[in-house]
């Protein structure tokens, strides 16, 4: 494998980490951590637009206080395309979890986009959107 290629590899593995830390963060249901996923002025569009971490953090921070306390995600990445060496595409499924479950939920699945750039030489969110949905594969 050339370098160039090894690069490519681990820049989509370090894209793909992106899903596991959303994960991470919000099995946590910690607020702070799943902000700092996003650029500082990154966008969340869900069922409500965020622009900037402190309103994605505030949202979330809600969140976990109410309807997501205790639950949890699985995201699945299904594409990345890099757009430049600093910009990357990535596609994800998921589904929000309540306690003891361990697989999609229909009912709670999603599917999602998220501009992916790379900052300080790691890679953050800088625009993120989801709707309701399963992927047909």
């Amino acid at each position: 494998m050339s370098a160039g290629n090894a690069a490519v590899v681990s820049d989509e593995t370090a894209v793909r980490d992106v899903a596991r830390r959303i994960v991470t963060a919000w099995a946590a249901n910690d607020a702070d951590a799943f902000a700092a996923i996003f650029v500082e002025d990154g966008t969340l569009i869900g069922d409500a637009y965020m622009k900037g971490r402190e309103e994605i953090r505030s949202y979330m921070a809600a969140g976990f206080a109410g309807p997501y306390g205790g639950t949890h995600v699985l995201v699945e990445p299904l594409d990345v395309r890099f757009l430049t060496d600093d910009i990357a595409l990535l596609v994800t499924q998921g589904s929000v979890l309540l306690e003891g479950e361990t697989e999609f939920v229909a009912e709670r699945a999603f599917l999602a986009t998220s501009t992916v750039v790379r900052v300080d030489g790691g890679w953050s969110i800088a625009a993120y959107q989801n709707s309701k949905g399963t992927a047909n594969r």
